[in-house]
């Protein structure tokens, strides 16, 4: 017997049919029939934000510029050895994921569940990456000193990854796609079949559900940002359905409802960003023309505009030029008062101007997002992310 999703009442099929919507608007502004230069971006950073994300919650803290350099093979900058063991270990098993996401030969099943486990682990190999937990496992909270969760007996762990594998399976497809993900995710983390690592694991299997089940590219199907943005709750949330062991007959309302609630609020923050950036793209395209600098430094302008810490190796694998042309653009728009050098040559980076910084800030949007479940809160809704 696994957690079983509740029936759904009027106000869950409402905000379900909210972020389906949002989805359906953002697949348009993202991956319509007009694909537009800042897309890249967005795709590049919301994949990074993911990984990062995912990663703080357990306590493995990376900057959006590491987490983009995991993703594209670059070395990092500033994350230390364990954080960036455990970053690109995620990358690699997410972006098998992104491969699975529309193979038409796919299937679940426990071996793949156990491969992804060792992607993410095989750094650590005293972590059993691959294999099922041996014993006993209990969750900690290191804080109070205390235990909030054990899991079920170690001998049970391969019947049950079957039965989830058995409903992931099923022909029955009437749950909402947002809600088999959710419990996917729940039952694999309470089942918490490895020795380390359930919680991440749990996470790329509900981007994996949503990604064959979603409407959107999976890069933009993930919540795992918000997760990760809010980890208190989340693990408030995960405890409280757990009930400090395995009870797999307890209300997973509480569950379902704070993931609708990420997966609005994160989708309705991709949307604000789209807007966004399609704006800023615009205004550094009139920018760059108004100062004869090459078309193709809009690329190192928008990374600046919106935070990022711009590097030669990322900038020339994206304009896709030489590292010679690359630092000459670099220094160029630096002369040009837009970027500015931090750090030493080799460890070498660039960050936006307050003149850039300007251009930016007359693109920008309100960042609040309430509740989709606070029936004080009228439409539409505005995002809440950064």
């Amino acid at each position: 017997m696994l957690f079983s999703a509740p029936t759904l009442n009027e106000k869950e099929l409402e905000v379900i049919a909210q972020i389906e919507d949002l989805k359906q608007n953002l697949g348009y502004a993202i991956e319509g029939h007009n694909p537009r230069r800042w897309q890249g971006l967005l795709r590049r950073s919301t994949f990074a934000r993911a990984i990062q994300g995912s990663n703080s919650i357990e306590g493995y803290n990376v900057t959006v510029e590491d987490a983009i350099a995991a993703a594209e093979g670059e070395q990092p900058l500033d994350a230390d050895a364990a954080a960036w063991a455990a970053v690109t270990g995620y990358r690699t098993a997410m972006t098998y994921v992104l491969q699975l996401a529309k193979d038409p030969h796919f299937s679940y099943s426990a071996g793949l569940i156990r491969s992804l486990h060792f992607m993410m682990l095989q750094y650590d190999l005293s972590k059993n990456p691959g294999r099922w937990r041996p014993g006993p496992i209990f969750v900690r909270d290191e804080a109070r000193n205390e235990t909030v969760y054990e899991g079920p007996e170690a001998g049970l762990v391969p019947v049950l990854v079957d039965e989830l594998i058995a409903a992931l399976l099923s022909s029955d497809q009437t749950l909402p796609g947002v809600v088999r993900a959710a419990m996917a995710h729940l039952n694999l983390v309470m089942i918490h079949p490895f020795s380390d690592g359930n919680g991440r694991m749990g996470r790329c299997l509900q981007t994996l559900v949503l990604a064959r089940t979603g409407v959107l590219a999976p890069v933009f199907s993930s919540i795992e940002e918000y997760l990760g943005r809010n980890t208190g709750t989340y693990y408030e949330v995960l405890a409280s359905v757990g009930g400090g062991a395995w009870h797999p007959e307890r209300d997973t309302r509480p569950w379902v409802r704070f993931c609708l609630t990420a997966h609005f609020r994160q989708a309705t923050t991709l949307l604000r960003r789209s807007r966004e950036l399609e704006k800023l793209w615009g205004s550094l395209e009139v920018e760059i023309t108004r100062r004869a600098l090459p078309e193709r430094t809009i690329f190192a302008l928008a990374d600046a505009s919106v935070g990022f810490k711009v590097r030669n190796p990322t900038y020339r694998t994206v304009a896709e030029i030489s590292d010679q042309l690359a630092s000459r653009d670099l220094k160029l728009l630096v002369d040009s008062g837009l970027l500015v050098p931090m750090g030493e040559r080799r460890g070498r980076y660039y960050v936006a101007s307050n003149a850039l910084k300007a251009i930016r800030v007359a693109t920008a949007e309100s960042k609040r997002v309430p509740d989709p479940f606070d029936e004080q809160v009228r439409m539409p809704f505005f995002p809440g992310l950064q």
